[in-house]
């Protein structure tokens, strides 16, 4: 840092202390990580020359050389190196036009957010965030407090009294408003570390879904078997979000000329109310935990999930829609990059070989072939009886189908879509199955194997979004793929008698829970794992 240096205190927080970048400057000071230290000595070594502070020629050389440079926006915050004494009072008295303290609480709010947290929950989580900053308490803290509240809550939604769901819809939104402040504290102190990261990406799923079985443990306590629309809530959810993840991949780095459709969006945002009512009724996760606490606590469990059936099938269907429209009319050209990316996120097992062989040489649609498999494999469930033999037969045809429709590149306009579809057919095959076995237990073990797989999914995305790749080739083999889950699903179902289905349903979420969370801790904790922090649409 220059010594001449004059500015706010937190404009040298931003430069100096935030670990998620390799090299971060403001004017007069700059900074490395160990992964831009040798890219520091070398500049160093160089011979000096031009003008200016010693600190921004350091940055400057280290960003021509082939580092990228972070250089936070300061806003109305002050960085300077003052020449002459005029230029050091006026920078002196740009300073103290400053409240520093006010700048850096709003700096913590999540730039883009829904309705409900922007309005009712950030204006006071900001200080409860400072609050924790100031006594040493640390974002992982307030996350693991946020989910042991969303636990209890879902415990005393189990309890199926009325007393039970008041307190679990309070203590749900308790659990939310952790939930923002966790994240406000590591921007306001710029706590970010891996395992935060992994916190906040898995954390929000495993409360919510958490949520969804205490609810449907109360509601069989009251004599009311929910279990159905619990796990196809939990579907839902988890296909919109995979809609989102893998639209948002494909396009990524993706080059072309803007779409009418993105031109429109625009064109709304302009206009101040538009942008709430379009963040309000996607039900993103401010508004949907607002609505599941009250509901809870003011109904039953039944209608807590008919609303949300509703409202996310709604979201659902409009945030699809504009992306369609956006895919087919902006005519993108995309990169082996997101190629790569959705062929990650189709989580194809080795079965997938088998349609891939057959592919070869010959015109695939892969839209159209991943549609036929899945359109098939649900509907050949949904109308034969269970434990039919010829349901094998409609999965054979769901994995030769999957595997052909990911033999080439997914560089086509809809070839996003695949992921979610591979979702759906999976979870709806499983929800289907179980709720036609028609025994105690099935359905609680479907939505704990959809649940573990559901993380694994998740797991996957935040992986690639940290720009770490995938997770191994052989996780993803060892519990099959998507294919080969749906496959053995099947023969489970076919050659099993009723009563043991819900055991073989049982063992294979326990399997795959292991294999996944055993490998997604080592991943998430080691040294390569990157800080991911979702700044981006609320989930």
């Amino acid at each position: 840092m220059d010594s001449a240096f004059v500015g706010h205190l937190h404009a040298l927080r931003l430069a100096l202390t935030d670990p998620r970048f390799d090299a971060c400057a403001v004017t007069g000071a700059f900074a490395v990580q160990p992964g831009a230290r040798a890219a520091l000595d070398r500049a160093a070594a160089a011979p000096a020359d031009g003008s200016g502070p010693y600190a921004d020629r350091l940055a400057a050389a280290v960003e021509a050389a082939g580092t990228a440079v972070q250089r936070p926006e300061l806003g109305s915050l002050v960085a300077a190196v003052p020449a002459d004494g005029a230029e050091r009072e006026a920078a002196a008295a740009a300073v103290a036009a400053v409240d520093e303290e006010a700048v850096r609480l709003r700096s913590a709010v999540k730039s883009r957010d829904g309705f409900f947290t922007t309005f009712f929950i950030s204006p006071y989580s900001r200080y409860i965030a400072r609050w924790c900053a100031r006594r040493g308490l640390t974002p992982n803290q307030v996350t693991t407090a946020s989910l042991l509240t969303a636990l209890v809550a879902a415990g005393c939604a189990a309890t199926g009294e009325r007393w039970g769901y008041v307190t679990a819809g309070v203590l749900l939104l308790v659990s939310f408003v952790l939930d923002c402040t966790d994240g406000q504290l590591a921007r306001y102190s710029l706590q970010y570390s891996t395992m935060g990261a992994w916190l906040d990406a898995t954390f929000d799923r495993a409360k919510e879904y958490s949520f969804y079985a205490g609810l449907a443990l109360g509601a069989a306590r009251g004599g009311d078997d929910v279990w159905a629309l619990a796990l196809g809530s939990m579907i839902l959810m988890t296909c919109r979000h995979v809609v989102d993840f893998s639209f948002n991949e494909a396009n990524h780095d993706a080059t072309a000329n803007t779409s009418p459709t993105a031109a429109l969006s625009d064109k709304l945002d302009s206009v101040g109310w538009t942008v709430w009512a379009r963040r309000m009724i996607i039900l993103p996760i401010g508004e949907r935990w607002a609505m599941i606490a009250v509901l809870t606590a003011a109904t039953s469990p039944r209608i807590v999930f008919y609303a949300l059936l509703v409202g996310c099938a709604f979201g659902a269907l409009y945030t699809t829609a504009g992306r369609v429209l956006r895919s087919l009319t902006r005519k993108a050209k995309r990169t082996d990059r997101a190629a790569q990316a959705l062929a990650d996120l189709a989580d194809s097992g080795p079965l997938a070989a088998i349609g891939t062989a057959l592919a070869k040489g010959r015109p695939v649609a892969p839209l159209t072939m991943a549609l036929a498999g899945s359109v098939l494999v649900v509907g050949t469930a949904a109308v034969r009886p269970f434990g039919t033999a010829s349901l094998i037969g409609s999965a054979v045809f769901y994995v030769i189908a999957a595997g052909a429709a990911v033999s080439r590149p997914l560089k086509g306009a809809l070839d996003w879509l695949l992921p979610p579809l591979f979702r759906c057919a999976e979870y709806v095959t499983v929800l289907v199955l179980a709720a036609k076995a028609d025994v105690p237990g099935a359905l609680p073990a479907a939505f704990g194997l959809v649940a573990a797989v559901a993380y694994h999914h998740y797991d996957t995305v935040y992986r690639i979004r940290g720009g770490s790749g995938a997770p191994p080739r052989w996780l993803v083999w060892t519990i099959g793929g998507h294919d080969g889950r749906v496959l053995l699903t099947v023969v489970l179902a076919a050659v099993l008698a009723r009563d043991a289905f819900p055991v073989a349903l049982t063992a294979l979420a326990v399997f795959v829970a292991l294999v996944v969370l055993v490998e997604s801790i080592r991943f998430w904790v080691s040294s390569g794992a990157p800080a991911v922090h979702d700044e981006g649409e609320p989930a």
